[in-house]
């Protein structure tokens, strides 16, 4: 995905209120007695209520772990979504209490290494978030990899004639002398701009930028008139579920190396979570799983409402074996 620069966007905001009111002292003075003993039974009654409160706070969901977690999602990045609504389904079902906080990268880090978060998911690395662990790392956990197939790509319709970046600008009249991009800022605009282009000779192509949701749009049109399209893409990403595509060998690796996105765990989240670690540390989910995760909540047919759980509820049953093992 390159950079920390957000593909999809989304946006989350939350507001507090609080009301406070009055009454006049001669009022107060007069209903004193005859809500005293109204006024104890409520202090009783809220007395009771905090304790039943702390003490099904303390109490987790019965494994040692703390009961409330929150988890930080990347702006845009389908992959940790998928991955992110996924734990938070297992975990309900386990008795958790699961906050979901969508956030920019470099926001999720420095939330994530002062303890506002306890949780990240989508942590590309050695290469795409390698500076942020340089920078918080001494006060955040590697809980490790869960997908080691993380890269950036140009990536072509299947049946298109050529296989390598070397190939495309001998071709380029093949795809309408067009290279679909995503967003400006992005980490793959910039390896495509600074380093694909020139390095493989692109400079007489257009390189179009603009947003994910246009490139996807382009591509789904392209792949239903059968016509030759290239655009920059990265995975995992459920266009390769949907889509019958392939990557454009890369042999000057200008976009970069394959990388792997890793589980990353506020610095007290061994402690706080010691059950949950050791899921977060044994999980593993293969692409193909991850694809079809992701164009469910994506691309199917209930994709767009806005509310993920309903869509990876029903995936967790058709997938019922492989959930079961992730808590085993």
């Amino acid at each position: 995905m390159g950079t920390p620069s957000p593909k999809r966007l989304f946006a989350r905001s939350a507001a507090k209120a609080q009301a406070k009111s009055g009454a006049p002292a001669s009022r107060l003075r007069k209903g004193l007695i005859a809500t005293g003993a109204a006024v104890v039974v409520v202090a009783l009654a809220v007395t009771g209520v905090t304790a039943a409160n702390s003490s099904s706070d303390s109490a987790g969901p019965g494994n040692g772990d703390k009961k409330d977690l929150k988890i930080a999602v990347f702006n845009g990045w389908p992959e940790g979504e998928a991955a992110s609504y996924l734990w938070k389904n297992i975990l309900e079902d386990q008795g958790y209490n699961v906050d979901l906080e969508y956030a920019d990268a470099g926001t999720a880090y420095i939330g994530l290494s002062a303890g506002d978060y306890d949780l990240v998911l989508d942590s590309w690395l050695p290469t795409t978030h390698q500076a942020y662990m340089e920078k918080y790392g001494d006060k955040l956990v590697d809980l490790g990899s869960w997908n080691e197939d993380a890269a950036n790509f140009i990536a072509v319709n299947a049946d298109a004639p050529i296989d390598s970046l070397e190939e495309l600008a001998a071709n380029a009249d093949l795809f309408d002398n067009r290279i679909v991009g995503i967003e400006p800022g992005a980490g793959l605009t910039d390896a495509t701009e600074q380093n694909a282009i020139p390095q493989y000779g692109l400079g007489g192509m257009d390189f179009v930028t603009s947003s994910t949701p246009a490139m996807l749009s382009e591509l789904k049109a392209a792949m239903d008139s059968g016509e030759n399209i290239a655009v920059t893409l990265w995975a995992p990403h459920w266009a390769y579920d949907e889509f019958d595509l392939k990557n454009l060998a890369d042999p000057k690796g200008a976009l970069g190396t394959t990388e792997s996105i890793h589980s990353i765990g506020s610095l007290s989240f061994e402690k706080d979570f010691p059950v949950l670690s050791g899921w977060i540390k044994d999980f593993k989910l293969d692409s193909d799983k991850l694809y079809g995760l992701e164009n469910v909540m994506f691309n199917g047919d209930a994709a767009g409402a806005g509310d993920y759980d309903p869509i990876v509820k029903k995936w967790m049953v058709e997938n019922k074996d492989y959930v079961a093992e992730l808590t085993d």
